[in-house]
Formats: structure tokens, sequence, C-alpha cells
């Protein structure tokens, strides 16, 4: 590999373009990252609210905990251990029956290690993102991934239409970057044109994804009846998961902390109703009413939440892996890659895999650095 750092966009924020930043700058890459949301995260991001008697409430409103059985991986989280950006989340975690309104299996033995981020599960990407050679730019949405023939680079438009400049790689990590559903939510055609790739385009064209609402409630008391912390649901239309956001490390326990999601079933449905473009003040009002009514009539929540708010993960999740072996996508002659748990597992795990594979790619490509 060439000794003269390159220029490489990377786009997206979340574990896997992180990942993949960092992994391109500890290898002499000048790494620019591009995200259109305020902070790093994705689907790891830790959402900030205001009560109204002005109270800071944090919540872990994606990917509540990881588990790691990868090698490679487990070396990086060790890493994050040390540094203090991960601790292993110790909890009783079950399964709830919406039928019986009985839980049906509590693991005390915690077979895999649940780690989460500290002291929010944006925590490893906020580290990742300020390291030496990323250049990280919030706010700023990618409008249009122009390839230049004559300079072998690609060109970076903003949704703006800014020049944020030439680069001679680019990684998208974003599934919006090529996805029709981007013309859905914004009105604008995605930014990277399949046509440019026509080998990827196949692989790429409407990945399957689940959505899926999340319900961030507080609570002035502790919900006593519940005996675990993390629980899914069976035979529940509305409700797929709970947790206590408060019981993991590094959180604050001035209020008890619930995050609920709802089934993707259902989420579709609303989103059938509703389209793709922001929910209305209306739609999210009915959704956190739905959900809320839900986790009551399972008889193991009796006080009313000082706080609730909803957020909605239209296309986060996705419901089909398209990389196999190779983990990530990659195009030689344009030098582009594509990665995230869609590549390989809709996981965390699966994620932070991809954007190291991604990263090799560029990193083993004589002609890019």
């Amino acid at each position: 590999m060439s000794n003269v750092a390159t220029k490489v966009a990377v786009i997206g924020s979340g574990i896997s373009g992180a990942v993949c930043a960092s992994t391109l700058a500890r290898n002499g890459v000048s790494v620019t990252l591009f995200d259109s949301a305020r902070g790093p995260g994705g689907r790891m991001s830790q959402r900030r609210e205001i009560a109204e008697d002005g109270k800071e409430l944090l919540f872990d409103h994606g990917a509540p905990f990881f588990s790691i059985s990868n090698t490679d991986v487990l070396r990086l989280v060790h890493e994050w251990e040390l540094k203090g950006l991960v601790a292993e989340w110790k909890e009783n975690f079950g399964s709830f029956d919406y039928h019986s309104k009985k839980f049906i299996e509590i693991d005390q033995d915690g077979m895999s290690k649940r780690y989460v981020g500290v002291p929010g599960m944006n925590s490893i990407c906020k580290a990742l993102c300020n390291e030496t050679g990323v250049e990280s730019k919030f706010g700023v949405g990618v409008g249009r991934l122009e390839w230049l023939d004559n300079e072998n680079s690609w060109l970076v438009m903003g949704m703006d239409g800014q020049n944020h400049g030439s680069f001679k790689g680019v990684v998208a990590s974003d599934k919006s970057i090529f996805s029709s559903r981007f013309k859905d939510v914004t009105g604008s055609p995605p930014p990277l044109d399949l046509s440019l790739v026509p080998e990827l385009a196949m692989k790429l064209q409407d990945i399957p994804v689940n959505p899926c609402f999340a319900l961030m409630l507080a609570f002035t008391e502790p919900l006593s009846l519940i005996p675990v912390k993390g629980f899914s649901f069976k035979n529940s239309e509305i409700l797929s998961w709970a947790h206590c956001d408060s019981s993991k490390p590094g959180r604050s326990t001035t209020s008890e902390r619930w995050v609920l999601h709802s089934t993707s079933k259902y989420a579709r449905d609303i989103i059938s109703q509703t389209g793709l473009r922001k929910p209305s003040a209306a739609t999210l009002t009915k959704v956190a009413e739905d959900v809320l009514e839900e986790f009551k009539s399972t008889g193991l929540n009796g006080s009313q939440p000082f706080f609730r708010k909803v957020h909605r993960w239209g296309s986060a999740f996705p419901a089909a892996s398209v990389a196999g072996e190779e983990k990530c996508l990659w195009d030689d002659k344009k030098k582009l890659g594509i990665c995230g748990d869609f590549c390989v597992s809709p996981n965390v795990e699966g994620a932070i895999l991809s954007g190291l594979a991604a990263a090799a790619k560029l990193i083993d490509a004589p002609s890019c650095l």
C-alpha cells in the first residue's frame, strides 16, 4: 500500500460506516464521513429528550444491546471496553406470552454476553468518528454521487447542491443512498445511480426491510411487577420487545425509562396508510396510544408515564443479507464499497463485520491508495 493517504468518502455514521472510517484512517487514509443526522450512531443512536419539568431524558431507542461471536469483532469490543466505551449489561432477560399474560422463560444464566455502549449506545460511533484522520460532517445529506470517468473519482454533492469535493473511493453504509425508498421520503432520486455499477445493481434493488416504531417512556417509580430488564413478546400483534434503558451501566437512574418496539407487521400497517414521509403528529399520537395500551394490558404496568414519545424506524432493520461470504459489495473499477448489516446479518455484529470488510477492500486496492 502507498504511504501517501488519499481521500475516501464514507456515507453514514452508523456502526458499520464508523468502523469502516476508523479502520481506513488507522491505515493512513484521509476519510470524510457524511451523515444527514445531527450526530453519529444510526440505529445505535441515543435520543435526548426534555420532560415538561425540564429533566433531561436519554434513550437508546434503536439497538438495545449487542452480542458477539466473531473473534475479530470481539477483539474490537475488548479494545472499546478498555477505553470505557462499552460495558456488559448484566441483567435478567426473558420472553412474555401475551395470551397467557405470563413470562414463559427467564434467562438468568446469561448464555451470551450482552454489551452496551457507555454512557449511551452511540458512544462507540462517537469515538470512532472523532478519531484522527476522520473528518465528520453531520447534518450534511448526500444528494448525488457523480462518477468522473476522466479522473477516476467520485464527486460528492450535498442535498442542497453544494460540491463537497472529489474522492478516489466511496463507501456507502446508508441504504438510502441507493434505495428507491429515498424518493418516497424526499421526492428526489437516490444519490447513487445504480446503472453506474450494473454488477451490484441486482443485489441492491429493493432490499426488504422490517419497519418498527419505538415508544420511549419515563416513569417516576420502578415497574416492580416486571422481573427482568429486557424481554421479547410472543403472540402480541403490536409489541415485539421491551427493555429498561435506565438499568444499563452508566445510565442515570433519576427516573425509570423503558423503550418498547412494535412488531414489523403493526408498523407496516401504519405505513401502508400514511406513507414513508415524516409521520404527522396525529399518526405518532395514535401509535403511542396503541403501543402503550398494549403494554398496559399485559398487567405488568399499572402506572402512568410522565413522558412518552414515538420514533419511527422506517427502513432501518434489514430483512435480507445481500453480500454472503464477501461481507460487503465492491466495485473494483470505481472503488465503490457498500457495507452494512444488510450485507451480513441484521445485527450490530453483522454491521461491524461488513464495515471491516469494506475498509479491507479499499486498503487492498493499490490504484486507490
